[in-house]
């Protein structure tokens, strides 16, 4: 039974190890229902959804993605990468691809889209991350390749990407709330 929306907010976690595990299709469609049913500024809705469950295609965004950060002069995001298992997808057998074209407020709106798919796989049991690493897939020499081979229309680029499946290790749970963070003002 699916959680409800303040259940699947306290559930929800970041995966950073997923079992090869896939969500059934069933499963896929209401997490992109859910993230085209995300408001956007002025219903311009700059974005797209594409659902990536090839394995063969994640493996060379993966490819990609290291061979792009390892050549970062800083390594620090290369080595902590490593010492989680050298991958940028943390081997998630899904991937969701957020596109967005140039346009105000284009960005948040991806940001919300990003959050309706984290809170609606968490609903359904499924784990999450909300990947901001993926640009590093399309920022060297094949970013243009996989723009064209997943479909992205003219002039956009990739906003986000968020991860799906199931953790490799079940015990992954969320962070602990600091309520000292909020601040009331009346």
């Amino acid at each position: 039974m699916p959680l409800n929306t303040i259940e699947a907010i306290h559930a929800r976690f970041s995966c950073r190890a997923f079992s090869d595990k896939m969500p059934s299709d069933a499963d896929l469609q209401i997490i992109a229902e859910a993230a085209v049913a995300a408001p956007s500024a002025m219903n311009s809705q700059l974005w797209r959804v594409i659902v990536v469950k090839n394995k063969e295609l994640l493996a060379e965004l993966e490819a990609e993605g290291m061979k792009n950060i390892a050549a970062l002069p800083d390594q620090s995001t290369y080595e902590r990468l490593k010492s989680r298992g050298g991958t940028v997808y943390y081997n998630a057998p899904c991937q969701i691809i957020l596109p967005i074209a140039a346009g105000k407020w284009a960005e948040i709106d991806c940001g919300i889209i990003a959050q309706n798919i984290a809170l609606a796989a968490a609903s359904l049991g499924i784990d999450s991350l909300i990947c901001g690493l993926a640009q590093f897939s399309f920022a060297g020499d094949k970013g243009e390749y996989f723009k064209k081979r997943l479909g992205f229309p003219n002039g956009y680029e990739l906003g986000l990407s968020v991860l799906l499946g199931y953790a490799a290790n079940p015990e992954g749970k969320p962070h602990e709330l600091d309520l000292n963070k909020i601040i009331i003002i009346e």
